[in-house]
């Protein structure tokens, strides 16, 4: 059943994708469509005792719940917001020693939420959380084995007195629950859990969306959680969408060849991606293209290869923790692709984008820069002007360009990122908010530096320190 309204979309039926939305207003770029708070969430198992369990802000030292000694929070105005939501969860985790898998306590949590406020949850909700799409009947043999290994899971670890349900209506909220998008930290940069938003799940996809999901974190920092704003994502328009338009967000990272993101369409989402970029192919042509001097189809075959080898290996290595190791093996690879793969390659792009995070992080400032340079200039031939991955990519390289002292790239770089994080993010976000600190130290920095640059460096390597805990969050 259909219920609710919102002020700038509506459910329509979409044809062969089944129900979406659309704009019934005309909206600006930047916009925010709407705002929806989780129906119910969960921090991912490997970052259980990094993040928040409330807020799923990364934080240092946060405390234990004493009596399950799994969940996590900032400290006890969290714990307090979260525990209507806990408090059931708890006592289950106690029951059974310990926590089961993400998915397990996500399904609980969502079925111990459809108990106390029924499946809707506000006026602006469009439809119940049980009758999204679970496509059950899409799944592979192997997604079927994990599926009931989850339901059997579940049935140790519910816990609501006498209330039982069916394998079946277990296995729908599990499915509906494999569609899920994630959770990101307070800055936007990791997923860190995942959680299920009705009206989000009523979006389609396109591989050129004209809109864009934020997590934005509220504000947790009164003292009194009753004055806490609630975390909620955030769809916000890329672009001016007029009235009557679909509303559509990208499921998948669109730097990937078109055949590559269908593969991955069908395998998670269950549907064939019919969009005009997969259809026509758009910007494949780039993302595998070779050299201006045009090596032999002999050379880029084995080049593909090294290539596929070496991420393979850079990967392993950085897991690891082996950064000089990530750094050499950079080198060498990118040593093969010159000459051979053009800058808005794939695998280039690939390499580029890990040696300029490693290299930053080795504090080998300049090196890095150039790297990210390079990374951020095929980016920018890929993305979308207002894709906010460009924007984040765009903000770590004009981060870079500063370190390293290359005050006037780098400032260009960061006020380019700040105007497309104005879109993708917004003035409040976390995020905007720190670059914004950081966009206002360059154009002094800058202006300094014109003027008397003797100067400037003095007064830049005392900057560098104040703000260094920003700095290692942006990097």
């Amino acid at each position: 059943m259909t219920v609710g309204n919102m002020e700038r979309a509506a459910l329509f039926d979409a044809g062969k994708k089944g129900r979406g939305l659309r704009a019934i207003k005309d909206l600006k770029s930047g916009e925010v469509v709407f705002a929806e708070p989780s129906f119910a969430s969960v921090v991912f198992d490997s970052f259980s005792s990094q993040v928040c369990h409330s807020c799923f802000r990364r934080q240092a030292n946060l405390h234990r719940c004493a009596q399950c000694r799994f969940a996590h929070y900032c400290d006890r105005t969290c714990q307090t917001a979260s525990w209507e939501e806990h408090r059931q969860e708890c006592v289950a985790i106690k029951k059974i020693i310990k926590a089961p898998n993400e998915n397990v306590r996500l399904a609980a949590r969502v079925l111990w939420r459809i108990h106390k406020d029924t499946g809707i949850v506000s006026d602006s909700q469009l439809i119940s959380v049980d009758q999204l799409e679970d496509h059950v009947a899409d799944l592979s043999e192997e997604d079927l084995k994990q599926l009931k290994t989850d339901v059997h899971s579940f049935l140790e670890y519910w816990s609501y007195g006498r209330k039982q349900h069916s394998v079946d209506y277990i296995s729908k909220i599990f499915g509906i629950i494999k569609c899920l998008n994630c959770n990101s930290d307070q800055r936007g940069l990791q997923a860190v859990g995942v959680g299920l938003f009705s009206n989000l799940g009523l979006v389609n996809h396109d591989c050129s969306p004209n809109c864009t999901v934020i997590l934005n974190h509220g504000n947790q920092s009164a003292v009194s959680s009753t004055l806490h704003s609630q975390s909620r994502i955030e769809l916000r328009a890329l672009g001016k969408i007029s009235e009557g338009e679909e509303l559509t967000v990208s499921y998948v990272d669109f730097l990937n060849l078109s055949a590559d993101r269908k593969k991955k369409l069908k395998e998670r989402f269950h549907f064939e991606c019919t969009c005009e970029h997969c259809s026509q192919h758009i910007k494949d042509d780039l993302m595998s293209a070779v050299a201006e001097c045009k090596p032999s189809a002999e050379k880029v075959k084995e080049v593909t290869a090294f290539s596929t080898e070496s991420l393979e290996k850079i990967e392993k290595s950085r897991t690891q923790g082996n950064y000089h190791e990530v750094v050499r093996l950079c080198h060498e690879c990118l040593g093969k692709q010159d000459n051979v793969l053009a800058d808005t390659h794939l695998y280039k792009l690939r390499v580029l984008s890990v040696a300029s995070e490693v290299l930053s992080y080795l504090k080998s400032f300049p090196e890095a820069a150039d790297y990210a340079q390079r990374m951020v200039q095929g980016y920018m031939k890929l993305y979308h002007p207002n894709n906010a991955q460009l924007g984040m990519a765009i903000m770590r390289a004009g981060v870079t360009h500063w370190h390293a002292g290359k005050i006037e790239v780098g400032h260009g770089l960061i006020c380019k990122a700040y105007g497309i994080l104005m879109v993708t993010h917004g003035p409040n976000h976390s995020i905007t908010k720190d670059l914004e600190s950081i966009r206002m130290q360059t154009e002094m920095e800058l202006k300094m530096f014109k003027q008397n640059e003797k100067a400037y460096h003095t007064m830049r390597d005392a900057a560098l320190m104040a703000l260094q805990p920003l700095l290692l969050l942006s990097l």
